[in-house]
């Protein structure tokens, strides 16, 4: 999952050649290979739901209520992992060029089939 600056359709093509790619689009996100990626997403893996969305200050819904089991955004690049009401509240980080003073950092998400487990894995600190 990729929520959004991706800057670049060659990261989608680069991510997509090493696994299954869900991109939404980023406010730095333009032209028209960006017009194609949506403003946000729903994705179901394992029975689980994932609301994909750039600014958290964007969501337009509750989670909990929406059964979500997790929301993932970006738009900050500030890496952030919390519960609330039940809902996994996700930002990777950023993993390309390092943005403000923020670490360059990817996310790992685990799933079974009772929970969801996330890992923020730091690049460059």
């Amino acid at each position: 999952m990729h929520a959004g600056d991706v800057g670049k359709p060659e990261v989608l093509k680069t991510l997509g050649s090493i696994a299954p790619t869900y991109a939404i689009r980023g406010n730095i996100d333009k032209g028209t290979w960006a017009d194609k990626l949506p403003d946000k997403d729903v994705l179901e893996f394992e029975s689980k739901f994932f609301y994909i969305i750039h600014n958290i200050d964007d969501l337009d819904l509750d989670p909990a209520a929406a059964e979500f089991d997790a929301v993932i955004f970006g738009h900050s690049h500030q890496p952030l992992s919390y519960k609330k009401d039940g809902v996994l509240y996700f930002n990777p980080g950023s993993a390309g060029q390092r943005r403000f003073k923020l670490p360059v950092s990817i996310g790992k998400i685990s799933v079974t089939r009772y929970c969801i487990e996330s890992e923020i894995i730091t690049l460059i600190g």
